[in-house]
């Protein structure tokens, strides 16, 4: 595989762009992308199982995308609808608002990002409650501005240098049933973890101080955690019990990635509101927040304007996202391949003691590597090491928490296309159990 022009391109980069805007895996400089092949600079074409981080859900050219983008473009690019109004968002509101869990009264407001989106559902749920505590879990990843950092509690490279933080946030274990730190299995599980909220408003943290629980759910930089169903239900009465609201953070699991419209649906629960990012418009820079009516209302402007936030095109690319994933047989397609791909997944587990879990629903998968079943270890060395050599043979394929492979193709992916990229991840593995993957491809490829 010839990449010269694409190695050119990263050295050009790592003169000009700050180290701390990326996290290094291979140098892939895309051309262009088509359904779910993306092409490098240098003519190598790659099956994509990162979908840009989750967040072209219907594929990184859309045709019907790409139309609406260049029909509104045509029109006009943007005015800020801090001071006036544009129809592709009233479009898309009334469009999120039907397709959000919840038959109640809602409104909108809409951001730049899933980060900004995490920071505004502390301003809201604060000024609906009036109250200052938010909760969150250990090993989320809610973004990248100081709220959404406050929130998260995944790696310590995001807080080191950085604080002080946002005061008042509260990070809890989250159910991890291959990791459970309280030594269960799930079949004898009293749900300790979710005890450790309850001590808490017993000792030191008073529910009635409590605004929100803001919860992944599935954790996904974590390394695709998949909570038991009655841990969330639970954790559903004790916000009802204390007047908290219950958010559930969509970013990463939202608009089909699991097989529903929202991960939280998969529950079967109603969360107070929603946050949106990443794939809302296919990957154009836009996020929402949905939730009660009440609740958003309760902040006067100009508490949540961005001047280029609800962007028409964004919204207009928003829309046509929607409404394609809504076509009849779409959901049941990414039910269908994420089925097949878990079966197939599952094979290898058993053939492979190095792969310890594989989980997930829809088509949001982890495969977690080890050293051996028994200890668990985390092989990481594994994960990276099998990482490059697929993108060697012509995949996209990443790792979360240090040894979880990230499977989140476009959902548009084809069966043929995921049991190809399966059989170079099947054969990667193979090079890595047998010493054929050097240690100096851990010179470029550094993961999380």
């Amino acid at each position: 595989m010839n990449v010269d022009r694409c190695i050119g391109e990263v050295k050009r980069d790592n003169n000009v762009v700050s180290r701390a805007c990326r996290i290094p895996y291979f140098p892939l400089v895309v051309e262009s992308i088509k359904g779910s092949t993306v092409r490098d600079i240098d003519g190598n074409e790659y099956i994509d199982l990162l979908c840009s981080a989750g967040s072209t859900n219907v594929g990184g050219a859309n045709e019907k995308v790409k139309k609406s983008i260049i029909d509104q473009v045509n029109k006009y690019i943007h005015y800020t609808p801090g001071y006036l109004y544009n129809k592709p968002m009233i479009d898309l509101a009334e469009r999120l608002i039907k397709i959000t869990p919840g038959k109640f009264a809602k409104k909108v407001a809409f951001g730049l990002s899933g980060s900004d989106a995490n920071d505004g559902a502390i301003k809201f749920a604060r000024a609906y409650t009036g109250r200052s505590s938010i909760i969150t879990f250990i090993g989320a990843y809610h973004g990248a501005t100081y709220g959404s950092m406050s929130m998260s509690a995944i790696t310590t490279k995001m807080r080191r240098k950085l604080g002080p933080f946002l005061p008042g946030v509260y990070s809890f274990p989250y159910p991890n049933c291959y990791r459970c730190i309280y030594g269960k299995k799930e079949s004898c599980c009293n749900l300790e973890c979710l005890r450790q909220i309850g001590i808490a408003f017993e000792s030191y943290l008073p529910p009635e101080d409590v605004a929100a629980v803001v919860i992944e759910p599935i954790q996904g930089d974590a390394g695709i955690i998949v909570p038991p169903g009655k841990y969330m239900r639970k954790l559903r009465e004790l916000c009802a019990q204390n007047g908290i609201l219950f958010i559930s953070e969509e970013v990463q699991q939202g608009f089909g990635r699991t097989g529903r419209w929202f991960g939280i649906e998969n529950f079967d629960l109603v969360p107070d509101a929603v946050i949106l990012g990443k794939s809302i418009s296919n990957g154009m820079p836009l996020s929402a927040i949905v939730g009660r009516e009440e609740m958003m209302q309760s902040l006067d402007p100009p508490a949540h304007i961005f001047t280029t936030a609800a962007n028409p095109v964004c919204c207009a690319s928003a829309v046509s996202t929607v409404d394609i994933i809504a076509e009849k047989g779409f959901l049941e397609h990414v039910n269908e391949i994420g089925n097949f791909a878990k079966n197939y997944l599952n094979h290898l587990k058993d053939e492979y003691t190095i792969i310890g879990d594989v989980r997930g629903i829809g088509l949001s998968i982890g495969v977690e590597l080890v050293e051996d079943k028994i200890s668990k270890e985390k092989n990481i060395e594994a994960a990276l090491k099998i990482c490059y050599r697929c993108y060697e043979k012509g995949v996209i394929l990443i790792s979360l928490n240090g040894n979880v492979l990230r499977i989140q193709p476009p959902l548009i992916i084809t069966k043929d296309e995921m049991y190809r990229a399966f059989k170079i991840i099947k054969s990667s593995i193979e090079d890595y159990l047998h010493g054929d993957i050097p240690d100096d491809v851990l010179d470029t490829i550094k993961g999380w």
